[in-house]
Order: C-alpha cells, then structure tokens, then sequence
C-alpha cells in the first residue's frame, strides 16, 4: 500500500487538533514533517517502531543522546495518534533511549547572593552604568526567576513600573511563549531606582532596551554569564559532587525551588498551584517544574515532611 499522501494527512490532521488544543507546535512541526519525509523515502507502511528509532537517531549529525530521545519522542506522540486510525502502526518503547540524568541544579542560599551583589557594584569602570545594570539585573533574575536572555531582551515599554501591581512583559520567548510577570514590591523600587540612574547618567535616549551597555547596545549574553561563573567561583561557592556549577541560570532554579520549599513549609496546595508556577516561569509544561521536587533533595525532604503531617493531621481526625 502506498501511504505517502495518507501519511502527510494524517500528520496536518495531527497538527491541526494540537493547535486546536492550545498547543504552539512551530518546532514539532519540523520535527515530524523530517520524520514524515524519512518513513516516505522508506516507503514503510505501515510505520514500524525499527523506522522511528533509526530516525531518530540518525543516519546525519552528531546528536546527542538527550537529542536522540526527544526526536523518537516527538515520533511517538504522532505515531499514537497514527494508531487509531492505522492499527498496524507500531510505537517504540518510551525507555529505548534513555535520556540523560540531569544534574543536581545549584541552589544559591540568600548569604551567597549578598556578595555576587557586592561584587557587581564593584565592576569597572565606576560611575558609568555597568554596575547598576549588573546589580539591577542579577536582583532581577534573583527575584523574578525569568532567563537571563529574557531580562536582557526587555525594552522600556516591557518595564511597567507604574502599572498595579508593577510587572514585566515577557513577549515571544522560549518556545515561543509571551507572559506577565508581577513584581514584588521590593524588586519594582529598586528598578525603578536603576531607571531613574539610567536617566540622570545620561543613557535614556541611547537605546530602547531598559539594561544597556555603555554605548546603548544590548548586554553580551556570553560575558555576562561568564563573568557571573567566574566570580561565584572566585567566592568559593563550589557545588557538591554531581551537582551543576553555579550559573545565572542558578538563579532561576534557586527562585523556583524556594517558592516550592514556601508553599511546602506553608502547607499550600502545591500540586494545584504548580500549574500557576510553570506560566510564570514560562516552562513549556508543569513537568518542568515537578523537576524541582525529585532533582533538589532538600526540597523533597521538605514536601516529605509536610506531607508526613499531613498525614498524621487525618488520622487524629
């Protein structure tokens, strides 16, 4: 039987009842039509799970295992829907390959950010806004949770400080994704005291972008993030064995697991409220953000006690 009209159907029909559903598919979409194109050259139809392993893992570049798992899994989503409407359709196992075992994220305890605070103040050269947007910027990630890359593409407009409550916008980002991002009160006075600095050194009319470097362009990513590393280190803030080295990106996983470790200590109903976490982060799913429970051990011990009196609140009732 040839499929292969059938088979580019099956996969816009596929495509369009995830769109329908809220779904932003702009890189499965590449994805499956690769997949599609590979089981068409083939001509293997029905499709067998042999053919979806093959493609996703090669026969072309050097993907990574972590790669190589994604891809097969992005395949077997469309090859379950294929299924229904194709009963010879065969799917692979979701463990034929396995993905790496993240590593333990790098939790910073608030004595450690006071001094990568100090050590943004200090940054040369003086009286210029380099260490304003540095301090500003690290507050931020600090506070907020979002991406560095995120806070380095905001804009002034993206900055409503006077808005109630203050916030952020946060527009086609990751994945392709565009959130409000409330401020706390503490973090909106102290950009709105970066803002004003910004103005009273002159810098207000060089560039739309709220942090700037000395000459109005954007802030470099790569230096910002190296210097970040360089300078943890240089403070002895050195992970435990199999943990990840302190990163900016340190900053967004200390913001999501001492929310988690709140809610536990406060007896919050966390399972309901992690969907709330996940869009204010801006994950792609609450599965990202039940990462934080399994991967930070003491948050787990945490959650494991609250539970445990939880438990023991029932049976004295």
């Amino acid at each position: 039987m040839n499929g292969h009209p059938e088979l580019r159907d099956h996969l816009d029909a596929y495509l369009a009842v995830r769109e329908a559903l809220g779904f932003n598919d702009a890189a499965r979409k590449a994805v499956l039509r690769s997949f599609i194109e590979y089981a068409i050259a083939a001509n293997k139809w029905p499709i067998d799970a042999r053919l979806a392993v093959d493609w996703a893992c090669g026969p072309s570049s050097v993907r990574s295992p972590a790669g190589q798992a994604s891809r097969l899994s992005t395949a077997r989503r469309f090859l379950y829907y294929l299924r229904a409407s194709v009963p010879e359709t065969q799917v692979p196992g979701s463990g034929l390959l396995a993905r790496p075992r993240r590593h333990k994220p790098y939790i910073f305890t608030r004595a450690e950010l006071a001094p990568l605070l100090e050590a943004a103040a200090a940054m040369r050269p003086q009286r210029t806004l380099r260490p304003h947007v540095y301090v500003s910027m690290i507050g931020l990630l600090a506070s907020t949770g979002i991406r560095a890359g995120e806070a380095i593409r905001l804009t002034v407009n993206d900055v409503q400080l006077d808005a109630d409550p203050p916030r952020i916008l946060i527009l086609e980002t990751k994945f392709r994704k565009s959130r409000v991002v409330p401020l706390h009160p503490t973090t909106a006075e102290k950009l709105r005291a970066y803002s004003l600095l910004r103005q009273k050194l002159g810098y207000a009319g060089l560039s739309d972008l709220f942090f700037m470097s000395e000459i109005g362009t954007a802030i470099n990513h790569g230096f910002f993030a190296n210097w970040f590393t360089r300078t943890a280190q240089r403070l002895d803030m050195v992970p435990p064995s199999g943990n990840r080295t302190p990163t900016l990106h340190s900053l967004r996983h200390t913001f999501a697991v001492e929310r988690l470790t709140q809610w536990c200590l406060e007896g919050a109903p966390v399972q309901q409220w992690i969907p709330n976490l996940s869009v204010y982060l801006g994950h792609v799913s609450p599965a990202e953000t039940y990462w934080y429970l399994t991967a930070t051990p003491a948050l787990l011990a945490t959650a494991a006690v609250t539970f445990q009196q939880y438990v023991s609140l029932g049976e004295k009732s």
